[in-house]
């Protein structure tokens, strides 16, 4: 890192197997003795959408698991968030990398995500996060109205099949379909008037989406709270999007949900969305790899 701080700082991306897919972030596995300004400058030095602070939990966690169990807090160059699935993602691989896959639980503010890491057949490491319980309210049509005039998005460009909602598993996101796959590729917005309405209805992302068949999605998030444009790929997002699909009905009670996010930037990547049935919570899987 190019400041000198009492920490290393590692660079992953999640959701790809390629250092230039997925969305990348910074990794402190351990942030002992760090400040709140500290991380909040470290983020900002890093510059990517979040980067994830680890603190070895003193009680072990719900689960007992002593070692296995931490407090985990992220950082976007402009804020603290209460949640980040792509940090979790890349997180849970860098320390798997150190102490080995299997179950880890991360204590957030929002509260106790477990994480799975595994070894696919190929060697790459998969991590699993579920989340917490989700849920999905009405968007108001005068939230709709603002987000669509900051994006340049008519009211015949939205899928009338995919209504607008806020959906929440560990962060409030906006969810918009677009009726195209064009639309969804052509995203020029006003930085800060979108900006301006997320932090009024403490909005994380907007997510919009485009439906390509019945479990495969093409997604782009914009990120302005944050202090970048858009985020290549979206865990938390990913997340809040399948509690909206079952809300909605649009998926059966068990569920695989493919969503293709980063392409129009450059850097694509693939998260996988499960739904279980009798379980409210949302499971986000993907790979993540060393910068």
């Amino acid at each position: 890192m190019s400041r000198d701080y009492p920490a290393e700082v590692l660079r992953y991306t999640a959701f790809s197997d390629d250092p230039d897919g997925g969305n990348p972030a910074g990794v402190v596995l351990d942030a002992t003795g760090l400040a709140d300004d500290d991380m909040q400058a470290i983020a900002a030095d890093v510059g990517y959408s979040e980067t994830a602070f680890l603190l070895p939990s003193a009680d072990g966690g719900a689960r007992g698991e002593t070692g296995r169990t931490f407090d985990v807090r992220y950082f976007s160059p402009k804020a603290e968030v209460t949640f980040c699935g792509h940090a979790t993602i890349a997180t849970a691989v860098a320390l798997a990398e150190r102490v080995g896959p299997g179950e880890l639980v991360f204590r957030t503010q929002v509260g106790a995500v477990p994480v799975t890491v595994t070894s696919a057949p190929d060697g790459r490491p998969q991590a699993t996060l579920t989340s917490v319980e989700p849920h999905v309210e009405d968007a108001p049509a005068g939230v709709v109205q603002e987000a669509r005039a900051a994006l340049g998005w008519d009211t015949s460009e939205l899928d009338a099949a995919l209504p607008p909602r806020i959906a929440y598993a560990g962060a409030r996101h906006l969810v918009l379909a677009a009726a195209t796959r064009e639309r969804l590729a052509d995203l020029a917005y006003d930085f800060d008037r979108l900006e301006k309405l997320m932090r009024q209805e403490d909005l994380t992302t907007l997510q919009l989406v485009w439906r390509e068949s019945a479990d495969v999605f093409h997604v782009r998030d914009p990120f302005p709270v944050g202090g970048v444009v858009e985020d290549p790929a979206t865990g938390a997002a990913a997340a809040a999007f399948g509690a909206y699909a079952r809300q909605l009905g649009l998926v059966p009670d068990d569920a695989v949900l493919t969503l293709h996010q980063g392409a129009d930037m450059g850097r694509p990547g693939v998260l996988t969305v499960e739904l279980r049935a009798g379980d409210p919570r949302i499971r986000v899987s993907g790979t993540a790899a060393r910068i």
